[in-house]
């Protein structure tokens, strides 16, 4: 019976997402209590500091906010094209009316009936979708940084745009892009779920270690100073 088949579907791929899930549950409580022992955390506020600076001192480096945030908007819109490319991929494999499946079904571990199959390529499909969603948002929070960081402060209507206004702005966008990262990166495992679950489980076991190495800011990186900043008044300039 199908059914039958399905056990190790059923086992291994929710386990492996709960990993996942708990890791990712872990890492949003790290950056919230301890934000400065972690990259994510680290770069949200060298970003704030990085905004003030270009608008107290915006005749100067005006050039460089421009430029840095183009870099920035290129690189979402490289990620958000890959995503949606990869929707269109997958839309045109499930409107074929080629059975991809049959040259798996040997190969395969667990269930690989029509309904698994559609339901793994579906699963992928919404994962880019979502994932091309945040890029997109992303991309519409710095397009307005990118006109806000240059608004020049003298001026009385510029100065009813607070600086800290535009420094949300710009982490919005980048929150918003690190979720569309961690959603491209988790269909990796959904990917190999075609060729069976237990692929899935050992993917997502052994993305961890990955993603606990460029979360995570370690002891050994760090200088005195910077002890001395993440103990000391950092947060008081």
């Amino acid at each position: 019976m199908e059914w039958r088949k399905c056990y190790l579907d059923l086992l291994l791929v929710p386990t492996g997402f709960l990993i996942m899930t708990a890791y990712h549950i872990w890492l949003w409580n790290k950056v919230r209590t301890q934000p400065l022992s972690t990259i994510i955390g680290t770069n949200s506020h060298a970003r704030r500091y990085w905004a003030l600076a270009i608008m107290k001192d915006n005749e100067k480096k005006n050039i460089l906010a421009v430029q840095t945030i183009r870099n920035t908007i290129m690189g979402s819109t490289l990620m958000a094209t890959t995503s949606i490319l990869l929707c269109s991929g997958l839309a045109a494999i499930l409107s074929s009316t080629y059975s991809i499946k049959k040259p798996l079904n040997d190969a395969v571990y667990g269930a690989h009936g029509e309904f698994m199959m559609a339901l793994k390529y579906v699963t992928l499909l919404l994962i880019f979708l979502f994932s091309f969603m945040c890029y997109s948002i992303s991309i519409r929070f710095i397009n307005q940084v990118n006109f806000l960081i240059n608004t020049p402060q003298h001026d009385l209507i510029a100065a009813k745009i607070p600086p800290s206004y535009v420094c949300d702005l710009l982490e919005k966008g980048f929150v918003l892009n690190t979720v569309a990262n961690r959603l491209f990166y988790s269909a990796l495992p959904i990917l190999l779920w075609i060729f069976g679950p237990i692929l899935v489980f050992l993917c997502s076991v052994a993305l961890i270690p990955v993603f606990y190495n460029i979360d995570i800011v370690f002891e050994s990186n760090m200088g005195k100073g910077d002890h001395e900043m993440m103990n000391g008044d950092f947060f008081s300039v």
